[in-house]
């Protein structure tokens, strides 16, 4: 269900709650200063070569297909981050963030798998990954928007659901203090040579930029 990247440090544990068809891809990034002082290190270009085929029909209904297993409709604004992200990109490229969320949007774009990125300082622990319950919701921007994720696999800790494939927290979003990362690659077991793929790209492209990658101890809810 899970695979724990890099090399190991003092290991963070998160749980997982069984799923079907659930392929998650855990890790934590550590930078040597804040993401402040990435600014000039954004990757936002295309890997050359792809190291994947490009994202098509069939992987986009896959991924559905894991969101809509406990009864989530990942459709409309509801869809997943990657499809958004290859709309923003058909539409004028994407908007620099910071380094660690320009790294995300980059291999989510080109292997079509939605990722988040949290700061890890912001989560308050234990960490697990589980369908939030009904009703469940969260601010996703500065603006105060809210979104529904009831019935939706998602990052949760002490105080809730704070990211999944659709869209993340306000509260545990990435910042120019941020100093440390977890990433999540929401893939599927029907998908498994494209998530790794993915993942090898997505650890090349960090420690290009001088971050290091940590495990993160992954073990049944």
């Amino acid at each position: 269900m899970a695979v724990a990247a890099g090399v190991s440090c003092a290991a963070m544990q998160v749980s997982i709650e069984p799923h079907p068809l659930l392929d998650a891809r855990v890790f934590i990034t550590r930078f040597n200063s804040d993401l402040e002082s990435f600014a000039e290190r954004s990757p936002l270009r295309a890997p050359e070569p792809s190291p994947w085929p490009e994202p098509d029909a069939a992987v986009r209904s896959t991924i559905r297909d894991v969101l809509r297993q406990a009864g989530y409709k990942p459709t409309g604004r509801a869809k997943p981050a990657s499809e958004y992200l290859t709309r923003a990109q058909g539409e004028g490229g994407l908007r620099p963030i910071n380094f660690a969320v320009d790294v995300c949007n980059l291999v989510s774009l080109y292997s079509g798998l939605p990722i988040s990125v949290v700061d890890l300082d912001l989560l308050k622990p234990p960490v697990a990954i589980a369908v939030a319950p009904e009703g469940a919701n969260y601010v996703f921007n500065p603006a105060g928007q809210t979104i529904d994720v009831g019935r939706l696999i998602c990052l949760q800790d002490r105080e809730g659901p704070c990211a999944n494939a659709v869209k993340d927290a306000q509260r545990t979003k990435t910042s120019a203090a941020t100093r440390a990362t977890l990433s999540v690659i929401w893939s599927s077991r029907r998908l498994q040579e494209r998530t790794d793929l993915a993942l090898g790209f997505y650890e090349q492209q960090l420690r290009a930029g001088g971050a290091e990658i940590e495990v993160v101890a992954i073990s049944p809810r």
